[in-house]
């Protein structure tokens, strides 16, 4: 029998989401939920996750849970395809952690380039939360719990699922072939793998204030557009310009199509030609952002419309959710029960055990 082909993967509620989750993970996604190559979806809500650097702000994590919900439905994510659910209301999750952490060294954490960067991103260097810490721990069981074979990440996540390869390497050898060994697929077009913010920062950031999300109205799109960052040294229209790191080509980049400009832009055949005219000068930028703007406004359209159905009935919302969290609870603890048999744990349910132990007894008497 064929092993199931499982995807999971999921966000942190600390925000809305914004047009970089989407090109980087949402859209894709969709993509694989209805190509109908996968046995089960899980996407996770992951509060747990974002309590561990937010642990004094639990309002924030409680309060963006429904706009993630709303985010994931509006992208056309569907319930009735993809699992919805949400992290901490699944305690097998947290046992798993506990278990997986006596296979992983304090030192070998230390050395995760992602757990290395975001502890330099939040200032945790002098004081880091174990919670925080053990992150690469958390999501060795969330991947493991559901048995997924595929993790959907981007490339500065890779060593994350290293280290979860690792953990089951471990398990497996000292307990026998228990958990499935997934693997990492990233991004096809490597401008989907992460999109700058709208002022040309390295990454969108909701502190920042530069980020375009999804849940944005048509004006505020327009008006970040608008003043987006591009080539400081493209000073007069007819000035060459440069597009590395020119946001709005990375934009362009990442969602323009050849059908946008046989829409939008007929003047030219495709972006290659709109980038050799603005590197020889005489393409003006307010030119290129009103067309980045129709590409994005044609995007966002039918995820508004979604998403202002979803909004008319919040409570459908929830019940979406906890429906998702039931059928994630039940696959959680299969695998929690398997894992225990493995750790020779499950002493109620050792029949053998309990034999063995009142022969044990008998004879003695």
């Amino acid at each position: 029998m064929a092993k199931e082909k499982i995807i999971l993967t999921g966000d942190r509620p600390t925000g809305r989401l914004h047009i970089g989750h989407y090109i980087g993970s949402l859209k894709r996604r969709v993509e694989l939920q209805n190509s109908g190559e996968f046995d089960k979806i899980y996407i996770m809500i992951a509060d747990a996750q974002a309590l561990t650097d937010n642990f004094d702000n639990p309002e924030k994590v409680r309060q963006n849970i429904i706009e993630v919900a709303l985010d994931y439905l509006s992208v056309g994510l569907d319930p009735a395809k993809s699992n919805l659910f949400i992290q901490s209301q699944i305690s097998e999750l947290t046992e798993l952690t506990f278990f997986y952490s006596n296979l992983v060294t304090v030192s070998r954490l230390q050395r995760n380039p992602t757990v290395k960067s975001e502890i330099q991103l939040r200032n945790f260097e002098a004081s880091i939360p174990v919670g925080f810490f053990n992150y690469p721990i958390s999501q060795a069981a969330d991947i493991t719990a559901f048995k997924a074979t595929t993790v959907p990440v981007g490339e500065d996540q890779l060593p994350m699922i290293e280290q979860t390869k690792e953990i089951v390497h471990k398990f497996n050898s000292i307990y026998g072939e228990t958990l499935v060994l997934p693997e990492a697929l990233i991004p096809k077009n490597e401008a989907q793998g992460r999109l700058p913010g709208t002022d040309g920062k390295a990454k969108m950031s909701k502190s920042l204030g530069n980020c375009i999300y999804l849940s944005d109205d048509e004006k505020t799109v327009k008006e970040k557009i608008m003043s987006m960052y591009t080539d400081p040294l493209h000073i007069q229209v007819s000035d060459p310009g440069h597009i590395e790191g020119n946001t709005v080509f990375t934009y362009l980049d990442a969602f323009s199509t050849d059908a946008h400009f046989q829409a939008y832009l007929p003047d030219y055949a495709n972006l290659q030609e709109l980038k050799d005219h603005y590197k020889r000068g005489g393409l003006g930028d307010v030119k290129i952002k009103k067309f980045l703007n129709n590409v994005l406004q044609e995007e966002l359209a039918p995820i508004r419309a979604r998403r202002a159905e979803y909004e008319k009935d919040i409570q459908g919302v929830y019940d979406i959710l906890k429906a998702g969290t039931e059928k994630a609870h039940e696959a959680a603890a299969q695998t929690m029960s398997e894992v225990k048999a493995a750790m020779k744990i499950n002493y109620f349910d050792d029949v053998e055990l309990i034999k063995a132990q009142a022969a044990k007894y008998t004879r003695a008497e």
